[in-house]
């Protein structure tokens, strides 16, 4: 059966009361990146909004995208840490407010922002913007339904395997869209299924290495996590 593709968008009638972040995000060559977010500044108005209500109802919608979760900082650490080749395309599925992407970007990559609220992506094309980035794209997208014709080196998520139904539809978008020796790169903070994700990811053809993470924050409670790097086992180039 054809999964129909679901599609969001959040009023903007929620969406008037922002607030800006600072993040510092350390790079490979030694320099220290901050980058500028705007984001909503509470969850709560979007969660008792009625088209969220609605949303949830067609399908357990949840404005997940208008927080910057700890996964994110985790994925982008990691990113600012390799080296990477210039002009990279890169596709950011679930961007929500575009972190990972807005590192991708610092590092002279071409960014593709998907999200399936279009909202998210008008504030991760805002928040690129902010951050003197003009290279980059914008693509509502839902998960399930792999875009036709796109294939791109990187993909990057973060925390999206929230919930066990995420795996399957995941790992078929990583098929369609990484170019043979491709990598998807993937932060979770360590869900309790994790072994589910791992165990799929084998028996789907894909290799893949880990690399714990320990976020700290002032005033916030410590986070660990996992960034995973995940390459077709029979396509991964030398």
């Amino acid at each position: 059966m054809t999964v129909q593709p679901f599609l969001h968008t959040t009023p903007d009638d929620v969406l008037l009361d922002t607030v800006e972040q600072k993040v510092l995000i350390p790079l490979e060559d030694g320099r220290i990146q901050q980058f500028r977010l705007v984001l909503p500044t509470s969850i709560d108005a979007l969660l008792d909004h009625p088209a969220t209500y609605k949303a949830f109802a067609q399908d357990e919608y949840m404005p997940y995208w208008a927080e910057l979760w700890p996964s994110a900082l985790m994925l982008g650490q990691a990113l600012g840490q390799h080296v990477w080749p210039a002009d990279t395309r890169v596709l950011e599925v679930g961007c929500g407010l575009g972190l990972s992407g807005l590192v991708a970007l610092a590092l002279g990559m071409e960014v593709i922002f998907t999200d399936y609220d279009v909202a998210a992506l008008d504030f991760a094309a805002r928040n690129a913007r902010l951050n003197g980035f003009e290279q980059f794209h914008t693509m509502p997208l839902d998960w399930r339904c792999p875009p036709e014709g796109l294939r791109v080196p990187l993909m990057l998520a973060a925390d999206v395997i929230y919930e066990v139904r995420n795996i399957s539809p995941l790992i078929r978008l990583m098929k369609v869209v990484l170019e043979p020796g491709g990598e998807c790169w993937l932060s979770d903070p360590d869900r309790p299924h994790k072994k589910e994700f791992q165990s799929a990811l084998m028996s789907n053809g894909f290799e893949f290495e880990v690399r714990p993470m320990t976020l700290e924050r002032p005033n916030q409670p410590t986070v660990q996590g996992t960034v995973y790097r995940i390459w077709d086992s029979g396509k991964r180039t030398a």
